[in-house]
């Protein structure tokens, strides 16, 4: 019977978990959509690219700090806790949850990040064909997908590399910067 109870409790907050990851999911990819667009139709092209690539790196950036929480070890932490060093808790605490901190970072904002690049290329792919109306706009697009694939795949892979071999330093700076904007509250 006790088991039965504890499989319910630990099954609704898994379904709590769901429902928040869905709800920021909704969140920011309907901002970062809303926001791009709003903002591509106005600028030319070297600033959409410029805006491609940014939201390239962010879905890079994230991902690699999924990867390196998630493998991080909490050892290091656990000792600069005993020091008093005030992020350790904030390490801790990820580490603990390293799998909310990877569906969050890898997939929510990770691919968030891919489908709004793929909205972007759309766009631009838009601009370069209004602006030179002999470009066949099959080969545009075409072009602009492989290159948003070449940079994201390519990114994410040599970002897990890093993740990897760098987690305690990632994840201790992204405590540190946790930490930062909490007490700035």
């Amino acid at each position: 019977m006790r088991e039965n109870r504890c499989s319910r409790k630990k099954r609704k907050k898994h379904d709590h978990w769901l429902i928040i990851i869905a709800l920021w999911t909704i969140f920011l990819s309907g901002g970062f959509s809303i926001f791009s667009d709003t903002l591509l139709r106005k600028v030319n092209l070297l600033v959409a690219f410029i805006i491609l690539i940014l939201i390239i790196l962010i879905g890079i950036s994230f991902d690699i700090i999924g990867v390196a929480v998630t493998t991080s070890n909490i050892t290091p932490f656990n000792a600069m806790a005993a020091k008093k060093v005030k992020e350790a808790k904030i390490a801790i605490n990820l580490i603990k949850n390293a799998h909310k901190v990877s569906s969050f970072c890898n997939d929510v904002i990770g691919d968030v990040c891919g489908i709004v690049s793929g909205s972007i290329g759309i766009l631009i792919a838009q601009k370069v064909v209004s602006q030179f109306p002999k470009t066949n706009s099959s080969y545009v697009t075409a072009f602009i997908g492989i290159i948003i694939g070449a940079l994201t795949i390519v990114g994410k892979a040599v970002g897990k590399g890093i993740a990897i071999n760098k987690n305690t330093d990632i994840t201790h700076l992204v405590s540190k910067m946790i930490y930062f904007v909490k007490k700035g509250k």
